[in-house]
């Protein structure tokens, strides 16, 4: 007989992105076997998460205020914008310690499969921007792989007509790779050899 409890567990964590049900089961027995005040800890910084946590309104990092620290530092480069989709981005990009502009967040990339256009990312929000900071260069830190290049076209099509340099990371991050699984050491070096995107 199954244990109930145990399978809702299991169930639960199978829903987490890239947790199938082997691993569920893994991490389910790990959490049973652990100490009640590791696994409430846990939870409790689930929990804190969710409530504490939202995405900035200036250019939708994860913070715990309407806006998040680095749109706060007076001393980040305005005229800089890296473009990402994801806020995860963001953590990889500041590890390297090299880029010291501004981040804005797509929510996404584009992909027709998926069902997702340019209306559902915050291209419209990107534009604002450029308009309204003194955006001197647009750096399109975009996944390097379909949806990403896509994305990265049309954005470049979108500024054209902005008087705004326009670069992306070079390829020193494999096709196909996302930023997320990219040492520091290749993304700097992507980041330091962008190149000017031209129709």
């Amino acid at each position: 007989m199954k244990n109930r409890i145990f399978e809702r567990c299991v169930g639960e964590l199978s829903r987490l992105p890239g947790v199938g049900r082997k691993t569920a089961v893994r991490l389910a027995l790990h959490l049973l076997k652990s100490d009640s005040a590791q696994v409430k800890n846990l939870a409790e910084s689930m929990i804190e998460l969710k409530e504490k946590t939202v995405f900035c309104k200036i250019c939708g990092n994860l913070s715990e205020e309407e806006t998040c620290s680095i749109c706060q530092e007076p001393r980040r480069l305005n005229g800089q914008l890296c473009v990402v989709e994801e806020a995860k981005d963001i953590f990889v990009l500041e590890n390297t310690g090299f880029f010291h502009g501004r981040y804005h967040v797509l929510g996404g990339r584009i992909s027709p499969l998926d069902g997702i256009g340019p209306s559902d990312l915050t291209i419209d929000k990107l534009l604002k921007r450029t308009d309204e900071e003194s955006v001197t260069e647009v750096i399109i830190a975009t996944n390097p792989d379909i949806e990403g290049e896509t994305t990265a076209i049309y954005l470049s099509k979108m500024l054209k007509n902005k008087n705004i340099k326009v670069t992306k990371i070079a390829s020193g991050v494999p096709i196909g790779t996302n930023l997320e699984y990219t040492d520091e050491l290749t993304l700097l070096k992507a980041m330091e050899q962008r190149t000017e995107i031209h129709d």
